[in-house]
């Protein structure tokens, strides 16, 4: 015990005060959980929807073929999908994917885009991409057809 008490004793003693530089090296660094999201707009005749992307491999190459026009046709009443002019990279992606109300995915096997309106089983090939904010059951009666997806602007 009292060589873990020495030993605590001289590393404390070695580490030295903080300098100037040490708290302004801390202070630029961003705290852990901070890191800058990416807001999109969907627009489909007469809705909006904002959602924000993952920081993920997949997701930034989603954002970097913004702005885009697609057209979403519904799927199996529970998504509106739509096909991608490429693939995206799925690197570092999951297996798969669990979709919840409001979440955006790419399915890799079909090179698509999915927005969900409602909850579906565990996917294998689904990559989430980001998730809608404020309620996405409106998405339900969206008509197939035209939709503008784009950054929204920082303030």
């Amino acid at each position: 015990m009292l060589a873990v008490l020495a030993a605590v004793a001289i590393s404390g003693a070695c580490s030295g005060p903080a300098t100037t530089a040490d708290t302004a090296n801390e202070q630029d660094q961003a705290p852990a959980g901070t890191e800058q999201t990416m807001r999109i707009r969907i627009t489909t005749g007469d809705q909006d929807f904002t959602a924000v992307l993952e920081d993920s491999e997949t997701a930034r190459d989603f954002a970097s073929l913004l702005p885009i026009e697609v057209t979403l046709h519904d799927h199996n009443r529970t998504e509106k999908v739509a096909d991608l002019p490429r693939r995206l990279s799925t690197t570092g992606a999951p297996d798969g994917a669990d979709p919840v109300v409001g979440d955006i995915a790419y399915y890799a096997p079909w090179g698509n885009l999915a927005i969900y309106y409602r909850d579906f089983a565990w996917s294998r090939g689904l990559v989430p991409l980001g998730r809608l904010e404020g309620d996405a059951s409106s998405l339900a009666t969206v008509e197939a057809g035209r939709a503008r997806i784009e950054i929204v602007p920082e303030n």
